[in-house]
């Protein structure tokens, strides 16, 4: 299952940085962050993608998305710059980002390797 956040909830669920300079991971499990737009056409491409890891790792790693439309501030505090990206964040470690609508087993591979959660 993926989530939609605002501003709010990912200063909550992923990281405050209105009160961190510093990154300071708020969630409970690791997260996969898409930053994406409805018109996006590679966007549209990638969303059954991440419904599906929904699925797969489901209580293993969060899925957010993040419309950059309607989150201008959360896009330009992390540099977006083309779209689809995403951020993936591990526990006790920085964040990395990567970019364009990879095909599934790709994103499976930086799961395992950047998260460190397997299916």
């Amino acid at each position: 299952m993926t989530e939609n956040l605002t501003k709010e909830t990912f200063l909550e669920k992923v990281f405050n940085y209105e009160v961190n300079k510093e990154w300071k991971f708020e969630g409970d499990k690791p997260a996969l962050i898409d930053f994406y737009a409805d018109w996006c056409g590679p966007c549209k491409a990638l969303a059954p993608v991440l419904e599906q890891l929904g699925k797969d790792y489901e209580g293993k790693v969060n899925i957010y998305k993040i419309d950059t439309e309607a989150e201008p501030e959360l896009s330009a505090a992390f540099g977006i710059r083309s779209i689809p990206s995403m951020l993936f964040c591990p526990i006790g470690e920085e964040p990395q980002m990567a970019h364009g609508a990879l095909p599934q087993k790709q994103i499976e591979q930086i799961i395992a390797d950047v998260l460190k959660v397997q299916k």
